[in-house]
């Protein structure tokens, strides 16, 4: 086969990017302000003799470019700078930008790593960036269509079968699919790094899901807020006109046009990496977050189940694998896909961003044929030249890296399992062996690339700006007129002073990315200005019926944390250490219904934990923060938090920041337990406030749509549960009749105040159960559920005919039975309560309960019933 595809491995006849010396006179003269006062900032930090460092020049003096940054920062004292520094973290946990290490404890809830010191590019030096970026994003275009389209460059050997037909990312039955006006990529991401020399490399292409443009977002967001003062200073180019220009793009590929587009954004699911980012992003840009079982195909079209039925969809902006995305036609053990999808795109009723295919040249085996390919296909040299890469299928390339092995950085060419061994240790002489017996075996599954030392910039660290290797992700979207490019990027830094390799996986952390301009950008928003001819509408979008679900759960989980709460904060209050037999008696209720409901499991057969008060004392702090015990208050507050993530997309920042808050309170690690009682009921009493917040917010914010309708559905249907179990405990106590009793009832209730302005006397059994059970006017009685779950029945759509059970027919049956029980039957001997009219009313709406939330899940939630994994591109 021809080599003349390869022919310049090391790039050295491509145009170099250097850090430019030209400045202008405000540059200087801030660079001349800061000269003076630089001993303090600059005072530990150390920048390497081997790697290129952004932020000083020759004679250690700043850059021109970082110099208006750099003077607003030595005005800021070390205690202001660091106070900055703790904004910028607060803001973040705030915000819930998270980022999801597999294998992290945290998991979902791993807070996003934001160096608050941006990344500074000079304006003229990212203008040549930008023309090289939207030359090579053109090219892997081209290089796609041809692969997917004639493959003529198969044919004339510019580039290898081998290559192409030879990895998994060549997806056969998506050839002959094109896409609209030959664009498969639709976005694309480069990762850029800077060698010793200044020249900006490419270090790996992104065109399978190019992730990191939210969180370059996200950065900005925090960013500007803890530095406005430079922020303005240096007029930062803004980012909204790129993700306008998306927005914009994605809507013009819609078959039935821009103005009927419907766009969803599909993700893998909430244990993906990169969740949080598609969820910020489909609420940014206004696209319904999806995952693949919300979606169908029928007759050739892509359908949204919803609540109401099915609605078309259009576009489809991916976030999961291509290969995953039909169990059909591709990956056949996928279940993060829709059947039937790669049909529909090839019937060219529905399209996908990226085209399905598009991580083919993602490989970096493309990476050394590219110069060749650029001049063959667009008549030019490559502007901006690759990392130095060795595809091993060529024989050449093959003696070159074997001879020089302990050089280069071996990787594999195509997306593989492959074990290598750690580029970030030297090579053993076993291992060197061994890699080279691999190699020569079966060549074509690897590549060499030569080692480069990252660039360094200023990160802030231990109150201090210390030198840290970094490299930039940047991202281009394609328009009408061609490939634009985000001024800005996600510039990630490596932990380490001497790393070389940097991954989000891997505790790096990252930074926002400043383009600065002569002039101030005047601001860009994503809405769009129609005049006061516009549609007026009273409803939203029609809800999935996966989101409807989680809504649905988020309601029950919010409640049972509620009622947990309450149940042990009447505990501890009852609790007393020197009268531990006479408080069993007053708590036997509490106790009874908080064994029902698994936070104390067995409680009432552990006859000496509960005579020793210590341990019993323990019991109960463990009820509180014990994360691995199950029913746990803080496990209740773990899954709360869990749903909120999942419908991060629909509902305010206010609700993440009150459940984050939540979170973190019962975040007391049980080693630190050895409190008061009173302690824990501080605690408690917080952690009722915020619930009430939470309560608050979605009562007082919350459209009374779909979504509001099923979270208050669920939180009825739990606190009916709830009543129901602490009604039947109380009422086969052996002191019922205690007025005591009665009392932490009425307080765990939360209804004493409502009982003290009727009833001036001593609390007693029958006024007790009027009020909690059977009073509709009472919020905490469970007739008042009742009523509140038929309200929204009503609203509901159709029940569907097949589904087992009527949730309507099952609450009118429940409602009537309360109706028709008389308390007053309380009021003869406790004897007969067992065989009352009123506690087989109890008991019988307990068991009814739970049918009604199984109709529900028949009738509304059939789309969901299977739970997913994400699997998605690294950051």
């Amino acid at each position: 086969m021809s080599e003349r595809a390869n022919s310049t491995h090391r790039g050295k006849t491509n145009l170099m990017f250097q850090s430019q010396s030209q400045s202008t006179p405000e540059a200087a003269d801030a660079v001349k302000k800061t000269a003076p006062q630089s001993a303090s900032l600059l005072t530990g930090y150390q920048r390497s003799a081997d790697a290129f460092d952004e932020f000083l020049g020759e004679k250690d003096t700043v850059r021109p470019h970082y110099a208006k940054l750099f003077g607003a920062l030595e005005e800021f004292s070390t205690a202001e700078l660091r106070r900055r520094s703790d904004t910028c973290e607060r803001l973040v946990h705030e915000q819930g930008i998270t980022y999801n290490i597999y294998g992290d404890p945290r998991g979902m809830e791993r807070p996003w790593q934001l160096d608050p010191i941006p990344f500074v590019i000079e304006p003229e030096e990212w203008c040549d960036l930008e023309a090289g970026l939207i030359q090579r994003a053109t090219l892997l275009n081209r290089i796609l269509t041809d692969c997917y389209g004639a493959q003529e460059l198969i044919r004339s050997r510019w580039l290898s079968p081998a290559m192409v037909f030879g990895q998994p990312d060549f997806l056969r039955p998506c050839h002959g699919i094109r896409p609209p006006n030959d664009v498969f990529l639709n976005f694309y991401a480069a990762d850029l790094a800077r060698s010793p020399d200044g020249r900006w490399w490419v270090i790996s292409d992104r065109t399978q899901i190019p992730t990191g443009a939210g969180y370059a977002l996200a950065n900005r967001l925090v960013t500007s807020r803890i530095l406005p003062e430079p922020f303005r200073d240096n007029n930062v180019q803004r980012l909204a006109g790129f993700f306008r220009d998306a927005q914009k793009s994605l809507a013009l590929l819609s078959p039935r046009g821009a103005d009927n587009a419907r766009v969803v954004m599909l993700t893998p699911g909430p244990h993906n990496e990169t969740y949080f980012e598609q969820a910020y992003l489909a609420r940014y840009l206004g696209y319904m977050l999806v995952e693949g079982q919300d979606l169908t195909v029928r007759d050739n079209c892509v359908w949204l189940k919803t609540l109401s039925g099915l609605d078309r969809v259009d576009v489809i902006l991916r976030r999961v694998d291509d290969d995953f995305c039909d169990p059909l036609e591709l990956r056949n053990d996928s279940i993060l896909g829709v059947p039937g999808l790669v049909e529909a795109v090839r019937a060219g009723n529905v399209v996908i961003a990226n085209a399905l295919g598009c991580g083919l040249v993602q490989s970096p085996a493309f990476m050394s044929f590219l110069p060749g390919l650029c001049k063959h296909l667009l008549g030019e040299e490559l502007k901006l030249p690759s990392v130095a890469t060795w595809w091993c299928g060529q024989k050449t390339a093959r003696e070159y890296v074997l001879e020089h092995l302990d050089r280069f950085v071996v990787k594999p060419a195509f997306r593989t399992h492959l074990r290598l061994p750690d580029p970030s240790k030297p090579l053993s002489e076993t291992d060197c062996a061994e890699l080279k017996r691999r190699i020569a075996f079966n060549p074509d599954l690897f590549v060499a690339q030569e080692r480069i030392a990252l660039s360094t910039a200023p990160s802030w660290e231990k109150n201090a700006l210390v030198a840290k290797p970094i490299g930039l992700r940047v991202f281009l979207a394609a328009t009408e007129t061609g490939y634009t490019v985000m001024p800005g990027g996600l510039t990630r830094v490596a932990p380490d002073m001497g790393g070389r390799f940097i991954s989000m996986q891997s505790d790096s952390s990252s930074k926002d990315t400043w383009i600065s301009s002569e002039t101030r950008k005047a601001e860009v928003s994503l809405l769009s200005s129609v005049g006061q001819n516009v549609e007026l509408r009273r409803t939203g979008n029609n809800l999935p019926s996966r989101l409807a679900d989680n809504f649905f759960w988020l309601g029950r989980y919010s409640e049972r944390a509620d009622a947990t709460a309450r149940l042990l904060r009447g505990s501890l209050r009852l609790f007393n250490p020197e009268r531990s037999t006479g408080a069993q008696t007053l708590l036997a209720p509490l106790l009874q219904t908080l064994e029902t409901q698994g936070q104390l499991p067995g409680i009432s057969k552990k006859t000496e934990l509960r005579q020793n008060a210590e341990a019993f004392e323990a019991e109960l702090l463990a009820a509180i923060f014990d994360q691995s015990r199950p029913g746990s208050l803080r496990q209740t507050a773990d899954h709360l938090q869990r749903l909120a993530m999942l419908v991060r997309d629909r509902t305010s920042n206010d609700m993440w920041r009150v459940l984050s808050q939540l979170n973190d309170r019962l975040a007391t690690p049980m080693v630190s337990l050895v409190m008061l009682s009173g302690d824990a009921v501080g605690v408690l009493n917080q952690t009722l406030m915020g619930l009430a917040a939470f309560h608050g917010l979605a009562r007082e914010n919350m459209t009374r749509a779909q979504a509001w309708r099923f979270l208050d559905m669920g939180l009825r249907l739990e606190r009916g549960v709830y009543l129901c179990t602490l009604l039947d405990a109380t009422l086969h106590s052996p002191d019922t009749e205690n007025p005591s009793v009665l009392e932490a009832v009425l307080e765990v209730v939360d209804s004493s105040i409502t009982f003290r302005s009727r009833y001036n006397l001593l609390a007693t059994v029958p006024a007790v159960f009027d009020l909690v059970l059977l009073d509709d006017k009472n919020p905490r009685s469970v007739l008042f559920q009742i009523h509140q779950l038929a309200k929204h029945f009503e609203k509901l759509p159709q029940e569907r005919e097949d589904a087992p059970g009527s949730g309507k027919n099952l609450l009118a049956k429940c409602s009537k039975r309360l109706n028709q029980t008389d308390p007053r039957e309380l009021a003869k001997p406790r004897e007969s309560w067992a065989d009352s009219e009123l506690s087989a009313t109890i008991k019988e709406t307990l068991r009814a309960l739970p049918e009604i939330s199984n109709a529900i899940a028949a009738n509304y939630f059939a789309h969901a019933s299977i739970s997913r994994t994400g699997r998605g591109s690294d950051t």
